[in-house]
């Protein structure tokens, strides 16, 4: 390779063989600030995602919970009836669709007025209005909207009087 020469004083594969390698000290420092910061930042991204996390859940229940309300006003009868009032949040005395009218509960309840632990941070509320569905007069439309803090979901769904000529 270097032949005769290599043992020479200012061969240039001397001065390769007998230089140190490594960090000097301010370098491992900046390296250490630059890592520490760039791992702060993904730690912080990480914890943004972890609290967010829950919000689907909570989003999944409230859905759940808007939906089953409405299915249960949609299947009750389009024609008025007298009813006897019910009791706290209890629904159990609806028997036709305009009961449900300004219905609204903070926690939710089961149909006979048992509350469900498990959403008492819940609340929901139920508007049912006269309105006309694709040509057809005889209709209602019907709102639920459940709240859990400042979030918010609303369904809305349609009954018509399909008995009706």
């Amino acid at each position: 390779m270097c032949g005769s020469r290599c043992g020479l004083p200012g061969h240039p594969g001397n001065l390769a063989r007998g230089r140190q390698r490594g960090f000097t000290l301010p370098e491992a420092i900046l390296a250490i600030v630059v890592i520490g910061i760039g791992l702060a930042g993904l730690l912080q991204a990480f914890s943004q995602v972890s609290r967010s996390n829950a919000d689907p859940l909570l989003r999944q229940q409230m859905l759940a919970i808007a939906q089953s309300l409405l299915e249960e006003i949609q299947l009750k009868p389009y024609a008025v009836a007298a009813n006897a009032a019910p009791a706290g949040c209890a629904r159990d005395t609806y028997n036709d669709l305009l009961d449900y009218q300004g219905y609204s509960s903070t926690g939710i309840c089961s149909i006979d007025g048992v509350a469900i632990p498990a959403l008492a941070k819940f609340n929901a509320s139920v508007s049912v209005a006269a309105g006309t569905l694709g040509g057809v007069a005889a209709a209602r439309r019907i709102q639920v909207s459940v709240s859990l803090g400042g979030d918010s979901l609303q369904l809305v769904g349609w009954r018509t009087d399909y008995a009706s000529p």
